[in-house]
């Protein structure tokens, strides 16, 4: 480790919170104690208040040590949902990543961990390249999270698997209460723009298979993600079709859904043009989409002087990030990114970002290893679901289950009379 620059690490947090995304944090602290800090490389470990916030200079930076925490401290940290230094939602640009820098120079940062999607990736490249420029010695790497799972270069990402369990069972059990009561069931899901989460309801079915007519399907009978385009007609076709035949009908659908030309189906029935951050239409934190295509099914499946359907709906919303039992596979490999990260610094890396590499495909002996990637592979862009985890307009394949099975891992069983 001679030609590795002395000075302290800094490590942060971004974007939402995850079940597991402190099992990352923990991970790169084990990792820069075992190795950059114990060769003296690295004299203390900060973390970031609320992200790169923390350290840009003139933005009201906060660091907390992380040295002084001792082992059943940092393990009792990694097992608690969401973000233990707090989160945030900017996206920092050129001048923002000028302040970064300026603030690591401030505390003698020379090794940088940022935990999150590809924004954060974006940040640490950019970061990466001004310090470059400044001839200041940084190491940038990035962690990688996000339960919408559209990181390119990974199989899949921490806080997914454990999302998409809670996704799973949480339409099980709404599967047994619908068929009880019978109705119609809208259940809207995270995913702006890839459906991997809606999809994981499929598995709630407890069949690699699913009947390629939805009236004959294990609850979720029908699956929309926004791969597929949204068509009104046809969605009022197929919900027709399934409550006609069973006198219920559990729906599956992602709050990015968009018709034929690329258009947000949300923003179309809702009410009200509230933004996050970044200008997009708030999808997450209302209740709107699923409140529209109740309204939608209500008076397009009612006969003429007849009484509507019974018809509810529910946004999963932010449940789904931190619901304090992740998937055993999912806190595993979340601590192990941030350990690799550790590791990549410690073996001379100047930058990276950590990949999730599967290395079996079978649900009885699912095997994962961790890789690296160039920055700008990952960052500022997003992948969507493969063809082929797709069936129809209205269901996921076989092929999604083999692949999301072995990350949600074992599910209850249950029996009617």
């Amino acid at each position: 480790m001679a030609d590795l620059p002395s000075g302290n690490a800094v490590i942060g947090q971004s974007g939402g919170p995850t079940a597991v995304i402190n099992q990352s944090l923990a991970g790169v602290v084990e990792g820069l104690q075992q190795g950059l800090a114990a060769s003296g490389k690295v004299r203390q470990i900060f973390g970031m208040r609320h992200g790169v916030r923390g350290i840009a200079k003139g933005r009201g930076g906060d660091l907390v040590d992380l040295t002084r925490f001792t082992a059943e401290q940092l393990d009792a940290i990694a097992r608690t949902p969401s973000a233990a230094l707090g989160s945030t939602r900017d996206k920092p640009d050129e001048v923002y990543c000028a302040q970064i820098l300026e603030g690591c120079r401030d505390h003698d940062i020379r090794y940088f961990f940022y935990i999150g999607g590809n924004d954060s990736a974006d940040t640490c490249r950019i970061v990466n390249e001004k310090a470059a420029e400044a001839g200041y010695e940084l190491r940038c790497f990035h962690v990688p999270k996000t339960i919408d799972n559209d990181l390119r270069e990974n199989d899949h990402t921490p806080g997914f698997p454990s999302a998409a369990r809670f996704v799973t069972l949480a339409h099980l059990g709404d599967a047994l209460d619908n068929a009880s009561l019978g109705g119609i069931k809208i259940n809207v899901v995270m995913g702006r723009n890839a459906g991997f989460l809606t999809a994981s309801a499929a598995l709630a079915r407890g069949a690699r298979e699913a009947d390629a007519d939805p009236a004959k399907r294990l609850a979720p009978h029908l699956v929309y993600v926004p791969e597929v385009p949204f068509v009104m007609d046809e969605f009022l076709a197929d919900v027709d079709a399934v409550y006609a035949a069973l006198g219920r009908c559990q729906i599956a659908v992602s709050e990015g859904i968009r018709d034929a030309e690329g258009n947000e189906i949300g923003p179309q029935l809702m009410r009200s043009g509230e933004v996050d951050a970044h200008g997009n239409v708030q999808l997450s934190g209302s209740g709107a989409l699923g409140d529209g295509l109740a309204d939608l099914l209500k008076k397009g499946l009612t006969p003429e002087g007849g009484k509507p359907p019974r018809v509810r709906a529910d946004t999963f919303g932010y449940l789904q990030r931190c619901w304090p039992e992740p998937s055993a596979v999912d806190a595993q490999e979340a601590r192990g990114v941030g350990r690799h990260a550790a590791a990549l610094a410690a073996e001379g890396e100047t930058s990276a970002s950590v990949t999730i590499v599967r290395t079996s495909n079978t649900i009885d002996s699912y095997r994962s290893a961790f890789g690296r990637a160039e920055l700008s592979a990952v960052a500022r862009h997003a992948r969507h679901m493969p063809d082929d985890f797709v069936a129809g307009r209205n269901n996921v394949s076989a092929a999604f289950y083999d692949y999301c099975m072995p990350l949600v891992g074992d599910l209850p069983e249950f029996e009617r009379l």
